[in-house]
């Protein structure tokens, strides 16, 4: 596998990259990797080469601003942040990237962007959706796991750890995730409205012991759907069943991206 590194001018900010390339052409869809709230290219870990690799196609993986290598974000990050990425970042970053013809896996804030993007500004580009543990509406639970996620940066090594991957960007990466999630206004934040315009195929996954959201999450996405849908709930694992559960993971995706890969 063929790997391009460097970065890419998206309304004059530089997002970094990374080009998985096994197949040659563009007459297949690329795998296009959106990361969590705290997440950026190197934080798949080795997720996106395997599962590239397992469905024979190339995968396009970057850090939103504020995250990795990436421009800092001024903060605080606005309430509606996800559908500024959803619908005003991704469709210039396919543009910058010369991606015609892709199927998102989004993981947590990245899933929740790629469902505002599929209601909310339809593409042709966009064959079809992989949410991984991806919420539509905040819930308790989610609250009191970013609420234990503030107190371990402020009192243990959490933030050293996220500096190895954000660098100067960490503080940015954290409090730009965690000050928002928590905010009072953030409360009712919710995408259900997006759903029913997503007319394409969807994958949603979610770890059964995930810790920021219930199974509600899923059910509510599958309800609002429009389009061909299938849930698969990954036993064992928590918030990252991409890597907790690896195996499972690659092997649903693949199931599902084998069977909608010729629409």
């Amino acid at each position: 596998m063929k790997k391009e590194t460097g970065f890419l001018k998206v309304d004059g900010i530089r997002l970094e990259y990374e080009h998985l390339l096994i197949e040659p052409t563009n007459t297949v869809p690329t795998l296009v990797f959106l990361h969590e709230g705290l997440g950026c290219i190197n934080l798949w870990r080795d997720f996106p080469e395997k599962l590239c690799k397992a469905t024979s196609l190339n995968g396009f993986v970057y850090s939103r601003q504020g995250y990795g290598k990436s421009d800092p974000v001024s903060l605080p990050r606005p309430i509606d942040f996800m559908n500024h990425e959803a619908l005003n970042v991704l469709e210039p970053c396919l543009d910058a990237a010369k991606l015609d013809n892709v199927i998102l896996v989004g993981h947590s804030d990245g899933g929740s962007i790629s469902l505002i993007n599929a209601g909310g500004a339809p593409s042709k580009r966009i064959r079809a959706v992989v949410t991984i543990a991806a919420h539509v509406f905040n819930e308790d639970l989610t609250i009191k796991s970013i609420e234990q996620a503030k107190i371990a940066y402020e009192t243990t090594d959490l933030r050293k750890r996220l500096k190895k991957y954000h660098g100067r960007n960490v503080d940015c990466a954290f409090w730009g995730w965690n000050r928002v999630w928590l905010d009072p206004e953030f409360r009712n934040w919710n995408i259900e409205n997006y759903l029913s315009n997503v007319k394409l195929p969807v994958l949603v996954l979610q770890g059964s012991e995930d810790q920021y959201g219930t199974r509600d999450q899923v059910d509510a996405i599958i309800n609002g759907l429009a389009g061909p849908k299938k849930a698969i709930i990954i036993e064992g694992a928590m918030h990252s069943p991409h890597l907790e559960k690896q195996n499972e993971t690659v092997e649903a995706v693949k199931t599902f991206v084998d069977k909608h890969t010729d629409l």
